[in-house]
């Protein structure tokens, strides 16, 4: 069930289980719950460069958890303004706190958020459903 992800709301959230908060034309955007949990202990990032541009579909970080490597790919285009410095000494911050310290990137907007391919709340939680649902 999904009663059991934080999946907060006024994110929006990707079918690769990124979350996204925008504000104004800034982005920050992590791991969801969900993802974290999928991924298991995270033991190392590769953070992309502040001032780095990014296309949407742009491999963004590359995460490294026992289980597996992940590449996380941008959900919008734009340019890198921070980065989670914090990461580099203490990746589980994902798995500890996804929502909140375990935040990856700022992504300074290329044109404005297009919201159609992203769900919200209510939305993401019924697609985790459905994903537990069908194992």
């Amino acid at each position: 069930m999904s009663g059991e992800y934080q999946i907060p709301e006024g994110y929006y959230y990707t079918r690769d289980h990124i979350w996204l908060k925008p504000e104004d034309n800034v982005v920050t955007l992590g791991v969801t719950d969900y993802g974290q949990k999928k991924l298991r202990d995270v033991v190392h990032i590769e953070l992309p460069s502040i001032g780095q541009s990014i296309e949407e579909g742009e491999t963004l970080a590359v995460i490294e958890s026992i289980k597996a490597s992940v590449e996380i790919h941008s959900p919008v285009s734009g340019r890198i303004v921070e980065v989670n410095s914090k990461l580099i000494d203490n990746p589980e911050l994902i798995n500890e706190d996804p929502y909140g310290s375990g935040w990856i990137a700022k992504i300074e907007l290329a044109e404005e958020l297009k919201t159609e391919d992203l769900m919200e709340a209510d939305e993401y939680s019924k697609y985790i459903e459905d994903l537990e649902e069908s194992v």
